[in-house]
């Protein structure tokens, strides 16, 4: 509070404002990006973000679909700190680069991803790994040393297919989430348009 006595009286309603908008703003974009739902290992959270479509289609159809979510396969399992944490830091990286419109017609995993991905191959497969197969004996630091092969190089339509891209099913039938705009928003739009069109008519 001795702080607040400091500041001169001309400034406490400017500077009230300020702290009023940034919260204000900070609210409006937890809100519209369903923050909330990045949580939870739903899948129905990758598709908020609607160019994520095709690649929520292709692991819905194939055998992944059936027995993982995205998390499964996306971010660590070591622990829970890491887990969100790296969820954190892809989520962010992601909503830098849709909102900027600066998304690749390719979508692939980021470096950091590759490590986490083979990881996940490994730790849930270990049961046909060590018991059939006998693969999983390597990592993806090996991979880069040359000593194997990842997962993917022989796997390479599991689970998005390798041709997937942004555009490759554009109408896919995904549980996109509803509009986050107010039924009272939406509707009073609606008036104004239908305004609009009977005055250019």
């Amino acid at each position: 509070m001795t702080i607040l006595k400091k500041i001169p009286k001309k400034f406490v309603f400017p500077i009230f404002l300020l702290i009023s908008v940034g919260c204000g703003l900070i609210a409006y974009l937890f809100y519209i990006s369903r923050a909330t739902s990045y949580l939870s290992d739903d899948p129905k959270a990758c598709v908020n973000c609607h160019i994520m479509t095709p690649y929520y289609q292709s692991w819905q159809h194939s055998s992944h679909g059936r027995v993982t979510n995205c998390n499964d396969c996306h971010v660590p399992h070591n622990n829970v700190i890491s887990k969100y944490a790296f969820k954190a830091k892809d989520g962010l990286y992601h909503a830098a680069v849709f909102t900027l419109d600066m998304q690749p017609q390719v979508i692939r995993p980021r470096k950091e991803s590759y490590e986490v991905i083979m990881n996940n191959c490994i730790r849930c497969h270990s049961d046909l790994n060590t018991s059939m197969v006998n693969t999983g004996k390597i990592n993806y630091t090996h991979t880069l040393a040359g000593d194997g092969k990842a997962c993917w190089e022989c796997h390479t339509e599991v689970p998005h297919t390798k041709n997937i891209n942004i555009n490759s099913s554009p109408s896919a039938i995904v549980p996109l989430p509803p509009s986050p705009v107010p039924d009272w928003l939406m509707r009073l739009t609606e008036k104004q348009k239908e305004k609009e069109n009977n005055k250019i008519n």
